[in-house]
């Protein structure tokens, strides 16, 4: 999992990556290189400060796709630092066109229910919702583990009332796509929209046409 942020206005020159999901960290820099590792001694991200100097992202605020090269420039930077950790580019799209397989009511909840979504053709995740209108065999928008929601929260495991949850079934609000209706309910796909694991991007012109 390799996620990357990067937003001057509100953390200045700095690139942000994450690698895996952690509260509980201690850190330590040499030069423009600062490496977080868990309490398991794990490397969770790096912060790469002045990373201008490094790395071309005029026009970027969010987050960043690196590509390969740019993960090569960045593991550089991470060996002069003298760390042995480095990073491995991750292209998997995070969102994607899923399909909801099964849904049954949470044991421990009278509004969650607990689906299983089909996210490609051999790949299946277990996804709890609280959408009103959730029900079997609907085309939906997964935002799968190491998606950054546009708002900036980072898509984790984890479990609602002692279920694991790896994923989330998003609604047209949550991806800020126009005219979405501002209320709960996940966005039901039309089913010629794109086959079961197709990339889904907000920003395409199919997308953007959703709620016209």
């Amino acid at each position: 999992m390799l996620i990357a942020s990067y937003n001057p206005a509100g953390m200045g020159d700095n690139l942000i990556v994450l690698t895996q999901q952690g509260t509980e960290y201690t850190f330590s820099q040499q030069e423009n290189v600062v490496q977080f590792i868990n309490k398991n001694e794990e490397v969770i991200g790096y912060n790469f400060i002045n990373i201008s100097e490094s790395l071309d992202l005029a026009h970027t605020n969010g987050q960043v796709f690196l590509t390969e090269e740019q993960v090569h420039i960045l593991n550089n930077l991470i060996t002069a630092a003298d760390f042995t950790s480095t990073l491995t580019v991750d292209n998997t799209p995070k969102f994607v066109v899923g399909y909801v397989e099964s849904a049954e009511p949470h044991p421990d909840s009278d509004h969650l229910q607990v689906t299983t979504t089909v996210v490609d053709n051999d790949e299946r995740v277990q996804i709890v919702s609280g959408s009103p209108n959730m029900k079997q065999g609907i085309k939906v928008v997964v935002a799968k583990v190491g998606a950054m929601m546009p708002s900036g929260l980072i898509i984790w495991p984890g479990a609602l009332r002692g279920v694991k949850s790896n994923g989330m079934i998003l609604s047209g609000r949550e991806l800020q796509l126009p005219n979405a209706p501002q209320v709960p309910g996940a966005l039901i796909l039309p089913e010629d929209f794109a086959p079961v694991g197709t990339p889904f991007d907000a920003q395409s012109p199919a997308a953007q046409a959703l709620f016209e």
